[in-house]
């Protein structure tokens, strides 16, 4: 089964929802004529990153009583869409999150889990951390998504992996953070890296959204990319400029690589479930 994937490397406007609408729907319709089955956005592209005392104002229930919820809900019966948002629930605690939507439905909802609150972020001020990582089915297979910091740590897409997602979604709003040794930016090339190995160590896709532009002295690199079940780049965006970048994929390659490569079979979580209990026990957590 082939897929074809966009990436929707956009520049959003910072606390402006109905601007952001806008333009993703322009990409919708421009992902629409390339044939795109899924189409991913970064992180927080509906408000834009630094919304931080924003919060209240730019954030919207996941439902379709919320029009800018429900012009998405409606644009997904063309093509599945993955979107970032700020997501007020029920009882008014509002979460950076990531929703899958698919022929009108949502499918799923991540709220991210990690909240970096060090160096220049301050998410931990303003979002409550999300307690879930799970996998869910989609008409293209199982798949399982993470916001930024959440795969900067091992352990939920270790989860996904082993809740059944062969397709591994993250999107970000990745800042630049100086050169390394050559002419490569460091968190860009940490990054990447960090794709490259989930992708070869967990044997799945791994479909990864970075935004672009600036916003309060922050630049946001974007470079968004697909790496296969191989750890190989399938496309590598460009870095900082918008762009919807388009790259199809073969879902029969999770059998090629597994059938060489048998890592997922051999897994035992059961021994990391005991071990993480007795470590957990020595510390007294």
């Amino acid at each position: 089964m082939r897929l074809k994937i966009g990436l929707a490397q956009m520049y959003p406007k910072l606390g402006d929802v109905a601007a952001n609408l806008d333009k993703h729907l322009a990409y919708i319709e421009q992902a629409d004529q390339a044939g795109v089955d899924l189409l991913v956005f970064p992180e927080l592209s509906l408000t834009g990153y630094q919304v931080q005392d924003l919060v209240p104002e730019v954030a919207i229930r996941a439902s379709r009583d919320d029009a800018a919820f429900r012009a998405l809900l409606d644009a997904s019966q063309h093509m599945d869409i993955v979107f970032g948002f700020v997501q007020e629930d029920r009882r008014e605690r509002f979460y950076t999150s990531a929703a899958y939507l698919s022929r009108g439905e949502c499918l799923h909802i991540h709220q991210k889990i990690y909240l970096p609150t060090y160096a220049m972020f301050d998410e931990g001020r303003y979002f409550d951390q999300g307690e879930h990582a799970r996998a869910f089915d989609t008409r293209y297979g199982r798949v399982g998504m993470l916001i930024c910091e959440d795969f900067w740590h091992m352990s939920p897409p270790y989860l996904l992996w082993q809740d059944g997602a062969d397709i591994l979604i993250f999107h970000s709003a990745s800042p630049s953070r100086g050169l390394d040794a050559g002419d490569r930016l460091s968190g860009s090339r940490w990054v990447e890296l960090v794709n490259q190995a989930y992708g070869s160590l967990f044997t799945s896709y791994v479909i990864h959204c970075n935004r672009v532009g600036y916003e309060d002295g922050k630049n946001f690199w974007g470079g968004s990319s697909i790496v296969d079940p191989d750890g190989e780049f399938l496309t590598h965006g460009c870095y900082f400029d918008e762009t919807l970048i388009v790259r199809e994929i073969d879902l029969n390659q999770l059998h090629r690589t597994r059938s060489r490569l048998p890592l997922l079979r051999d897994e035992r979580p059961e021994l990391v479930l005991r071990e993480m209990g007795r470590i957990l026990r020595r510390d007294g957590a």
